[in-house]
């Protein structure tokens, strides 16, 4: 089906239909995808997936001091956050280049 000024129904549903494979595909990616990030010199390390969950946290010995536990607290949040951020981050990234100039148009 034509429609005026030239478009191809037919043409635009196959590109939304590769569209939408891609956008199936990109996010089971994403959901496969583990973030690493550390604080304190790598005192903190935190593992991230691409469902915004903690996967893992690992605290060096050395990061432990029963007389000042606000500053392990701090380094827990930096490396957590940071690996937050990470996954976010890269999320966006390729979810961008799926959705590619038609992301505009959808809110991506």
């Amino acid at each position: 089906m034509k429609f005026p000024g030239g478009g191809d129904m037919g043409k635009l549903l196959k590109q939304a239909q590769k569209m939408q494979a891609d956008m199936a595909r990109a996010q089971e990616e994403i959901a496969r995808m583990t973030v690493e990030a550390s604080a304190g010199g790598g005192a903190v390390v935190a593992q991230v997936n691409g469902a915004m969950e903690l996967l893992s946290l690992k605290i060096d010995k050395s990061a432990i001091d029963p007389n000042d536990p606000e500053t392990l607290e701090d380094l827990v949040l930096v490396a957590v956050n940071q690996a937050l951020r990470e996954v976010r981050a890269k999320t966006e990234e390729r979810m961008a280049q799926v959705a590619g100039p038609m992301g505009g148009m959808m809110g991506l």
